[in-house]
């Protein structure tokens, strides 16, 4: 049973803050509390912060990175190689692969990987749009950095199978990165010399 703290809007605030990753009943009622001894204006521009944030971030219509217009930043950098499309699992793969300033190309990001036992499947991603873009033409290489973990191993056999019918080189992170480890908590040196010495899959 929940403890009431008596008052209604409090428990609304500890309710809500407890449904964040990583945060307990405990973190929230001290996180409430926190903020109800900041200054009024500061935990306005908090709640303005994340309201703006859900509403006005969507998913660029290429990569499906967060954006803030239909096509990101770093698609519309063209100061950045698009013959080269970097696949990883999530935003936060791109963002800590981005961290290492080694990736010069472009990104695609699945959201999710194959996993049949967590009722994944290929469709279930955006596996079918990276085969778009490739066979639209202009892409030399596809980089598969994904989590070296049977549900990594298993996508990325997928995808290779899916662009063999392309004239694209498929490589995949060197195995800097320890085998069974998610790709956000590898550090920014391992990963960056992963990327710039990649290996051709298979």
């Amino acid at each position: 049973m929940n403890q009431s703290y008596n008052s209604q809007l409090l428990d609304n605030a500890v309710a809500e803050l407890g449904k964040l990753p990583g945060i307990g009943r405990k973190t929230a009622l001290r996180l409430a509390l926190h903020l109800l001894r900041q200054e009024e204006g500061e935990s306005v521009a908090l709640g303005e912060a994340i309201i703006n944030m859900r509403k006005n971030i969507r998913y660029c219509s290429t990569c499906h990175n967060i954006s803030e217009s239909d096509t990101c930043e770093i698609c519309s950098d063209r100061s950045r190689d698009s013959s080269i499309i970097c696949v990883v699992e999530n935003v936060k793969d791109l963002l800590t692969i981005e961290s290492t300033r080694e990736h010069k190309g472009l990104y695609h990001v699945l959201g999710g990987l194959i996993s049949p036992l967590d009722g994944v499947s290929p469709s279930d991603l955006e596996i079918q749009s990276l085969v778009d873009r490739v066979a639209a033409g202009g892409v030399r290489e596809v980089i598969l950095a994904l989590s070296p973990t049977m549900e990594g191993d298993t996508t990325n056999f997928y995808i290779s199978r899916k662009l063999a019918l392309y004239d694209v080189d498929i490589s995949m992170l060197a195995r800097g990165v320890s085998l069974g480890n998610d790709l956000e908590y590898t550090d920014e040196l391992t990963l960056g010399r992963s990327i710039v010495n990649r290996v051709p899959y298979r």
